[in-house]
């Protein structure tokens, strides 16, 4: 039988239907065992207590002292004979079945009537069988012996006058008990399987049921729904707990790599199709001016040295876009960083420099002084505080003012640049950080946030945003590092006045 969408086959070639045959067969052979012995110790102890039994009579024989002339004389003979149950009624059809056997033998082995009772047919078939009587009265131990078709076990003794007495009691008797004893065994025995088999059954199903869920949780994953896992039993055992807990983990793990490897292929085709339109503009514009070129169109000096600024232009911002392609492939292939101890307050200086040196009238707030190392990546740095400050340069008026913040806080070091722009609305600042993202279709290739996270990234640190419409954009880098007295935070310092001058660094 075959699984179909997750439900289990119950047939023989099943968990369960297994388990429930071994139990069975393993029953079976053990009642098979136990009722063997148990009719073996019964058939033996019966016969022990016949054989007890025969040769007590025989010892009633041979210490008589009495000759056969004298039992044959004596009434007592006959009680004695009622005794041993002959109770023989001359009918040649009498069976031993019902008791034991006494017959007298001469020397010929021919029986001999007792008391003026006639030999019946029995005593005769019992003399006949017996062909040489010596033996039985040497053994210790009676014989077994076929009379009639019927099973004996016989012995004899000796009178003081040498006549031989055969003692026999049938054992027909034993394998009637021993007989019903196996029925019995038998009965009882396959109530026992039938029991079994339906508490094996019940038991199995229940404790296989974790299999069966993983089954069906496997089913619907392989159908697309991802987020089934293997639900705990209610009475769960340990190896089936650790295997759900062990296959819900990998389910886990398979699900976000699946997640992970959609988005980065979304992210992928997104990246590629605005690349692609992003250095589609400049390289149209260098084909355009370049056809006016070739064409002749452009006969005055004065067109042609513009057309050639242009195209000088355009080719600098592929160039740029290109290089700020190659840095998001650089961090995606998470390059080796060179890590050393960096002064943060001194590159946060100097960032500060550059930017009064290209919008001298912009107010700029910086707190670094002093030292501040960090163990990262110099280069790294240098480009995300260029990339903040670029953000700042190209989306915010000359004169809003601008702050910086180095500090070290709760074992971490965090840089901070906030400006009191235009802000951005929330939807806007979701995607801060994708590439190619431009506010409201603003000036830049949409990168430069892109790489600073890139680049946080790689040293193990984060980057947030705060920001609202109105409110301005503040950006905070976290970077890992020791613990240190904690000063200020860049929340702290106080936004400059517009009017006033940058505060030197």
């Amino acid at each position: 039988m075959r699984t179909v969408k997750g439900r289990r086959a119950h047939g023989p070639r099943s968990l369960r239907g297994k388990l429930t045959l071994a139990n069975v067969v393993l029953l079976a052979l053990s009642i098979v065992a136990a009722t063997a012995a148990s009719l073996m110790g019964l058939r033996h102890y019966l016969l022990d207590a016949i054989d007890s039994e025969l040769l007590s009579s025989r010892r009633s024989v041979g210490e008589a002292p009495l000759t056969f002339e004298q039992i044959d004389s004596l009434t007592a003979l006959f009680a004695l004979s009622e005794k041993m149950g002959s109770g023989s009624s001359g009918d040649d059809t009498d069976t031993l079945v019902q008791g034991s056997v006494f017959v007298a033998v001469d020397a010929a082995g021919r029986p001999l009537a007792i008391g003026g009772l006639p030999v019946t047919g029995t005593q005769r078939a019992l003399a006949a069988a017996v062909a040489d009587p010596a033996p039985l009265v040497a053994d210790t131990e009676p014989r077994d012996l076929q009379v009639r078709g019927d099973h004996y076990r016989v012995t004899a003794g000796r009178l003081d006058d040498g006549t031989t007495v055969l003692l026999a009691t049938s054992t027909e008797p034993v394998s009637h008990v021993v007989a019903k004893a196996l029925k019995l065994d038998l009965a009882v025995g396959s109530l026992l399987l039938a029991l079994l088999a339906c508490l094996t059954m019940i038991s199995v199903r229940r404790r296989t049921q974790p299999l069966e869920d993983m089954v069906e949780t496997s089913t619907a994953i392989a159908e697309g729904d991802l987020t089934r896992r293997v639900p705990s039993s209610r009475e769960p055992t340990l190896e089936v707990e650790q295997l759900r807990l062990a296959l819900n983990s990998m389910l886990h793990q398979v699900e976000s790599a699946y997640r992970t490897r959609e988005r980065s292929a979304a992210q992928l085709r997104r990246f590629v199709a605005d690349a692609s339109h992003e250095l589609r503009t400049p390289l149209s514009a260098i084909r355009g001016y370049l056809q006016l070129y070739d064409k002749g169109m452009l006969r005055d000096p004065v067109d042609r040295k513009r057309a050639w600024e242009r195209v000088m232009a355009e080719a600098d911002r592929m160039g740029r876009l290109v290089d700020e392609l190659l840095v998001l492939a650089r961090l995606d292939q998470q390059p080796q960083l060179r890590f050393r101890d960096v002064d943060l307050s001194l590159l946060v200086r100097e960032a500060a420099q550059d930017l009064r040196a290209q919008q001298p009238e912009r107010p700029l707030t910086v707190a670094a002084d002093g030292a501040l190392l960090v163990h990262a990546d110099e280069s790294g740095l240098r480009q995300i505080l260029g990339n903040l400050l670029a953000n700042v340069r190209i989306h915010t008026p000359s004169d809003v003012p601008v702050r910086l913040a180095a500090q070290r806080r709760d074992g971490t070091v965090r840089l901070c640049v906030a400006d009191d722009g235009p802000g951005l609305d929330a939807e806007d600042a979701a995607r801060v950080f994708d590439r190619f993202f431009r506010a409201g279709g603003g000036a830049g290739s949409g990168l430069g946030m892109a790489i600073v996270q890139g680049v946080v990234h790689a040293h193990g640190g984060e980057v947030a945003v705060e920001t609202a419409p109105g409110e301005g954009l503040a950006v905070t880098v976290t970077l890992p590092d020791r613990p240190a007295p904690a000063p200020e935070d860049c929340a702290g310092v106080p936004p400059p006045d517009a009017a006033a001058p940058s505060r030197p660094s």
